[in-house]
This record gives structure tokens, C-alpha cells and sequence, in this order.
């Protein structure tokens, strides 16, 4: 198989192949000679009939290189660009576009789900990028002299100081369009060639999400629902950003979420609306910083109280402090593992028997994408697909990759889903807590716990996602 680091295209043998030739057989050039061409093409493809159409097609003696599918995809969005339709789209000067361009594309990114717009500006273009499943794709390319009055609608909206262009700036927009009425976050950094506009959309609407839907596996599940069901405790969702823990919390809430409790948050920003409870926006400019509003929670008589991150030692104390006095406290935390959370909650000064007496269930969870079922194709497994200190559970001749088509905008993917590793802390674990012992692997396997690996390979298994997507995940097993 061809080294992928090695893999350069010149732009001068692109034309060799037609772009629809080579998205179609997902081939790219390599070299050629007088009477052969040599194409790189995806491992597990049929090359004896792939090279006898191209044959038939190019009029060359054909020879295929494979490389992985991820990398074949990559490259041909790099080098063969397909432009999605309207991708011309511009914003006219002095025609009043600015304001329906804006409205458009923020009706588009909210349509394809997407949490990001990015407007870029370069030395010679500037463009248009959403986040998709957490992938960037580029929608539009915009003309220079355009992109100032973009700008300056967006700073308007946001109530933004429009002659500021040396230093960033922060703002909100409630976008309130017929049918679509959600929160826009506005951040904008001057760059060497402008400023760049980044817009995060706020889903104000928790109607749909259910812990049930998430990516739970049955076992975990009942693990987790135990943990939120205690009266009280600390239960913690470590993940990096973006890994879909704010959207967990959010479904514990509308679970936890009764007549019977009072229930009081602290977030930053409050990215959905829950009926029925009492939800707090962070403001730390006017000293409403977590723990001044978690000291006031508890004057409050709460039941469940949820903070929307500990990221400091003081909220830590905070957290724990109401832990302890008789309430279900939740909340977010940066670690790597489920069980990394408590050597964190330690490093932030916190007593281990202090954990050990609070700490009632701890969570990790990552977003895994899902390969397009409109173009996902399967594939022969080869040997080294997987890391070498991971062993899979079973044997697979098969899988599946992805491939590129209009439906994900030529990702091979679409749509996420949250894989789990749920660690209940009983008696046992509280023990190991309280003496120190950071080193429980083989408790937690005992225990049954499932790991973040072995839920991921599952859903690779089931054909919903790739090799690539899972493969980092396989490091923690």
C-alpha cells in the first residue's frame, strides 16, 4: 500500500482524469508513461474490473496503488473540488444583499444541523465554512470587495462597534425568522487579511433530546439513570469540547425534571430552555461567576443544582460543598477518561475522601460520526487497520468506508452519535478513592464497566462508522 505521507499531486496530471471520473471510481493519478497510467485507488476496491473500465475509459494500460478510503476522500475534495449548487451565491454592494445573504446562509448552516459558520478572509478570496458533524465544509466563495459589508451587517446585529477593527470583539443575535427562533453567539478576530466571523448557533429547543437516543448502551444506561436518580452526589461528564456533554446534562435535566424538585443552573451560555426550571447565564464581567451563584443556590433550597463546567478550583469546593450537604449536583469537567475525573477533582485541591464520600457516578463520552448511508460501500478488512496493543473482540472480513456524495457534501459522513464509559462509584471504588489507588483497570473490568473503546468498536462493527473515526478511541483500551 502507498505511503500517504508521500502522496503529492502535481497539478499538471489532474487532467488526465475528468473530476467525474474521478469522484465516480475514486481514483487520482500517481504517474505515467508511454503507454501505462498509474492511479491510485482504495484499499479493498476490485481492482481487476476497476482497472479494465479505466482501461476502456482512458485508452492507458492501467495500474492501481490503493490507499485508505479517509485519504482518497481527502484528496479528491482537495484537488477535484465539487462546488455545491449556489456556491457562486454573492453579496452585491449597495444593494441591500448583505442582510439576505446573512439570513440564508443562517437558514442553510441551521437546516444542515450545522453549530458553526466561519467567514474567512484571505489575500486574494474570502469564503464561507460551516461545521457539519464536526467537520468543516467549505459552502461559499465570496468577492473581497463584498466582504466588509457582510461584516459590518454582522457587527450591526450584534450590537458591535463597526469602526473597531484592531481588536476582537464578543456579541450575541436572537434570530427570530418565521419559523426558526434560536441564539447566535458572534466572535470576531482581526486576522492579516481582515476579520474573521465566527457564529456558534444555540438550539434553544431541548424538546427532542432524550438520554434514551444518545448513544447509551443498555448497560449504560441503567448505570447512568442510577447515578442521576440519587438524592444526592456529584456526577461528572469529562470530555473534550465538543464530545455532546452539554446536550447529555440538558437530557439528565429534562429527565430529572418534576413538579416535585427545584431544580437551578448555572451556564455558560444557556444554550437550551427548559420549562420548569431555573436556569442562571454566567456573567462574570458583574462578578456572577460560578461559585457566587452556586453559594446563592444554596440559599435557594434546591434539589438538583446543574454548573455548566468545574473549571477552577473554588467551583470544585463549591460542587462538592452542596454534594455534601443533600443535593444531586451535575456538571461537566475536562479529562481524558471517565476515571481520570477523579485524579482532577485531586489536583484542584480537593481531599480524596472528600471525592470518595461525593463523587456518585462519573461519565466520558466522544461524538462518533456516522458514515452516509447514501454512498457508504463496503470493504475488505486488511491486517494492520487497528492499533497493535488493541486486540478486536472479534474477527471482521468486512467493513465499511466512506465514500463522498451530494447528500454530505462529500465527507462520507453524516449525522453523530455519543459513544459512553459510565463508572458508578460504589463502596468498593469509594475504598479505592479514599486510599489513593489510582490504578483500578482491572476493578473496573470485573465491575463490567464498558469502555469508550469497546462501545465504539460496536458501532463499527454494526457498519455505522469507519476505521478512522473509531481509531483514536482504540488507544484508551
Amino acid at each position: 500500500m502507498a505511503a500517504e505521507e508521500d502522496i503529492i499531486l502535481l497539478t499538471e496530471n489532474l487532467h488526465w482524469l475528468k473530476k467525474e471520473a474521478a469522484w465516480h471510481y475514486r481514483v487520482l493519478p500517481c504517474s505515467r508513461s508511454d503507454h501505462q497510467l498509474t492511479l491510485y485507488c482504495e484499499e479493498g476496491a476490485d481492482q481487476e474490473s476497476l482497472s479494465a473500465e479505466l482501461e476502456t475509459l482512458l485508452g492507458y494500460e492501467v495500474l492501481l496503488k490503493p490507499i485508505h478510503a479517509s485519504r482518497i476522500t481527502v484528496l479528491l475534495s482537495k484537488y477535484y473540488l465539487k462546488q455545491p449548487a449556489g456556491r457562486e451565491k454573492a453579496v452585491a454592494p449597495g444593494h441591500h444583499n448583505a442582510d439576505d445573504f446573512l439570513k440564508d446562509l443562517i437558514r442553510e448552516a441551521k437546516n444542515l444541523k450545522s453549530s458553526d459558520i466561519h467567514i474567512e478572509s484571505y489575500e486574494n478570496k474570502c469564503r464561507v465554512r460551516i461545521r457539519v458533524d464536526g467537520m468543516m465544509v467549505e459552502r461559499y466563495l465570496l468577492k473581497k470587495d463584498e466582504y466588509p459589508e457582510l461584516i459590518n451587517k454582522i457587527k450591526i446585529i450584534a450590537n458591535l462597534d463597526i469602526s473597531e477593527k484592531r481588536l476582537p470583539q464578543d456579541g450575541r443575535v436572537n434570530f427570530d425568522e418565521k419559523d426558526a427562533k434560536f441564539d447566535i453567539r458572534v466572535s470576531i478576530l482581526p486576522t492579516l487579511y481582515g476579520e474573521k466571523v465566527v457564529l456558534r448557533l444555540l438550539n434553544n429547543d431541548a424538546t427532542d433530546i432524550d438520554l434514551r437516543t444518545l448513544g447509551f448502551s443498555e448497560f449504560d444506561l441503567n448505570n447512568y439513570l442510577q447515578g442521576i436518580k440519587r438524592p444526592n452526589g456529584l456526577l461528572l461528564i469529562s470530555g473534550p469540547t465538543g464530545s455532546g456533554k452539554t446536550t447529555t446534562l440538558y437530557a439528565s435535566l429534562k429527565e430529572l425534571n418534576k413538579e416535585t424538585r427545584n431544580i437551578l443552573t448555572i451556564e455558560d451560555p444557556v444554550e437550551y430552555t427548559l420549562e420548569g426550571i431555573n436556569q442562571v447565564a454566567l456573567k462574570e464581567s458583574i462578578g456572577l461567576t460560578f461559585p457566587a451563584a452556586l453559594r446563592t443556590f444554596l440559599r435557594q433550597d434546591p434539589d438538583v443544582i446543574m454548573v455548566g463546567e468545574i473549571r477552577d478550583p473554588e467551583t470544585a469546593q463549591m460542587a462538592i460543598r452542596a454534594a455534601l450537604t443533600g443535593h444531586l449536583v451535575l456538571s461537566t469537567i475536562h479529562t481524558n477518561s471517565a476515571w481520570g475525573t477523579v485524579s482532577r477533582l485531586i489536583d484542584m485541591g480537593i481531599p480524596s475522601f472528600q471525592v470518595a464520600s461525593t463523587l456518585n457516578t462519573t461519565v466520558a463520552q466522544r461524538l462518533i460520526r456516522l458514515l452516509c448511508p447514501n454512498c457508504k460501500e463496503k470493504a475488505l478488512m486488511v491486517d494492520d487497520a487497528f492499533p497493535k496493543q488493541f486486540t478486536p473482540p472479534v474477527q471482521l472480513t468486512h467493513h465499511y468506508v466512506s465514500k463522498g456524495c451530494e447528500h454530505c457534501h462529500y465527507t462520507g459522513y453524516k449525522g453523530r452519535k455519543a459513544v459512553y464509559e459510565v463508572i458508578p462509584i460504589d463502596r468498593e471504588l469509594a475504598l479505592e478513592i479514599k486510599n489513593g489507588n489510582m490504578y483500578i483497570q482491572d476493578l473496573l473490568k470485573e465491575k463490567g464497566v464498558e469502555t469508550l473503546s469497546e462501545n465504539a468498536f460496536d458501532l463499527f462493527k454494526e457498519g455505522l462508522t469507519s476505521i478512522e473515526e473509531i481509531y483514536p478511541l482504540l488507544f484508551n483500551y
